[in-house]
């Protein structure tokens, strides 16, 4: 018995060394094992061989039995786990809710993530999303959360398209030199997905509509290039409760974070109290930026959107990353919450 036992174990490990993969080195341990019981009802009793295997086949047998009820068990078990995955399948396409077969197949690689599946996919459907800018930053914004499903989508821009806007600001055309960026994103972003619902706003974002118009809104992104607009979407974010996810890029060089006070994060206006000097934050006209960078960063942002509104992973509250194209570099700086911020500090608090 204990040669048979040895023999077996030198044949797995040789099959190991000789890296054979699982399912042939059990072959060969059942081709020993029918050897050996081959020799007990061919040889007679007391034979030299069968002495050396173990005298009887009894013990061959039932532990032959033993493997084969371990197999049966393994096979039941992997047919109900295959059941209930068809089923929890199933049930996730239930949850989806009002999606055509064309949206399924749309957003199949999404449900199949398990980070947002069907319920994520539906909360994409039934969010409402505002983008303050049609521009660098807007641009991949709009493209990526029309394309993965975002139920409304809301553009505010003052601007029209020109023509040295389109070497970066990717969702416009050269037919489009002229034209509101707000409608001409409208109309790709339309055009890539026919069953979300675009509201373009034409116009400057000021303080007499802002509160009222993010109030309509989940969450906001804002890829704007000056800080009385980004001062302005922040203090409407902080009383309104709305995460406001914020970018900006100069050059080579790009910057991301989720501001939630809500959520026990920092606001914008936490990390820049004041406005720097205009000539230490020259915008991209006077400074310049690679074409791809607003890519970049607008696509990052896109990122943090999904994953706040589906409850995906760890949004960047209370952090910032910094991502330098120039050298292919990038790195993430905690971000704390001023108690004298004057939008959602104690301040605030006490001046309201």
């Amino acid at each position: 018995m204990v040669l048979v036992l040895a023999l077996g174990a030198m044949l797995w490990g040789m099959g190991a060394l000789m890296k054979a993969p699982r399912r042939a080195r059990w072959v060969m341990i059942g081709l020993l094992y029918i050897a050996v019981l081959g020799l007990h009802v061919g040889l007679s009793d007391g034979h030299p061989l069968r002495m050396a295997t173990g005298e009887s086949e009894a013990f061959w047998l039932i532990l032959g039995g033993f493997f084969a009820l371990v197999l049966a068990y393994r096979a039941v078990l992997r047919r109900l786990r295959g059941r209930v995955a068809s089923e929890e399948a199933g049930a996730t396409l239930l949850q989806v809710g009002p999606f055509s077969d064309t949206e399924l197949n749309r957003y199949a690689r999404h449900i199949a993530l398990r980070e947002v599946g069907g319920v994520g996919q539906k909360a994409l459907k039934d969010a409402r999303v505002l983008v303050v800018g049609a521009g660098g930053l807007g641009a991949p914004v709009l493209q990526y959360l029309a394309a993965a499903g975002v139920g409304t989508i809301g553009v505010i821009d003052d601007d029209l398209v020109e023509n040295a806007n389109l070497q970066r600001q990717v969702i416009h055309r050269d037919a489009d030199i002229g034209v509101p960026k707000v409608f001409s994103a409208k109309a790709a972003i339309e055009a890539q997905n026919p069953f979300i619902t675009v509201r373009p706003y034409h116009r400057r974002l000021t303080k007499d509509i802002a509160f009222e118009l993010l109030a309509d809104y989940d969450l906001v992104l804002d890829g704007t290039d000056n800080f009385d607009t980004r001062y302005l979407v922040n203090a409407a974010a902080v009383a309104l409760g709305v995460p406001l996810i914020s970018g900006a890029l100069t050059q080579w060089e790009g910057q991301i974070s989720v501001f939630d006070p809500a959520q026990g994060g920092p606001c914008y206006q936490c990390v820049f109290p004041q406005a720097p000097a205009p000539a230490l934050a020259p915008n991209c006209a006077e400074a310049g930026v690679i074409g791809p960078l607003p890519g970049v960063v607008g696509s990052m942002m896109a990122v943090e959107a999904i994953k706040l509104l589906t409850g995906a992973g760890t949004p960047l509250r209370g952090e910032m990353v910094i991502y330098d194209a120039l050298y292919g570099e990038s790195r993430k700086i905690r971000l704390a919450r001023r108690e004298d911020c004057v939008t959602c500090g104690q301040a605030s608090v006490a001046a309201g």
